[in-house]
């Protein structure tokens, strides 16, 4: 039975690490040059802060999730991987949270604010985009999954000793 948990949570963290390897990917690929009446200008995730941030807290969260996957079973540092996986899943959450905004932005624009729509312009772009935010939001499922089962494996022995 406890080999059977060790694949289970190792193919969960290996799936989540090739979650947030391919958002990252995926988004710093995303660019396209559009024409719009004589003006010309490339669409591309660094322009925009929330993109970007996107794509450093992926970055960190794969290297974390790579890391992690070499850890031993018995090594001590699991009570220590609970923590990080809380804190990158919080993370992971933010990140996405500021992506899906100007996301949003760019889909449907903001007629109050006076901001056009700009994925008529630039599907392709927005196309890659969305691929991103949506392997990025498979990614702080998994991270859920991963926190709640470390936690789980870790309190499980503490509560149920008698003292």
């Amino acid at each position: 039975m406890a080999e059977t948990k060790r694949i289970f949570t190792f193919l969960l963290r290996f799936i989540a690490f090739c979650t947030t390897l391919s958002a990252v990917i995926i988004m710093v690929s995303s660019r396209e040059r559009a024409t719009v009446l004589v003006f010309s200008f490339d669409a591309k995730y660094s322009d925009t802060p929330a993109f970007k941030y996107f794509v450093i807290v992926n970055t960190i969260v794969s290297i974390y999730g790579f890391l992690v996957l070499f850890l031993p079973s018995k090594s001590l540092l699991w009570r220590l991987v609970v923590a990080l996986d809380a804190v990158f899943t919080i993370l992971l959450t933010s990140s996405i949270s500021a992506a899906l905004a100007i996301a949003y932005v760019g889909e449907k624009g903001n007629p109050i604010a006076g901001w056009l729509p700009i994925c008529d312009q630039v599907t392709k772009y927005c196309n890659q985009v969305k691929g991103a935010l949506i392997v990025g939001f498979i990614s702080v499922v998994l991270y859920m999954l991963l926190f709640l089962y470390s936690l789980h494996t870790v309190l499980n022995p503490l509560l149920l000793e008698k003292s």
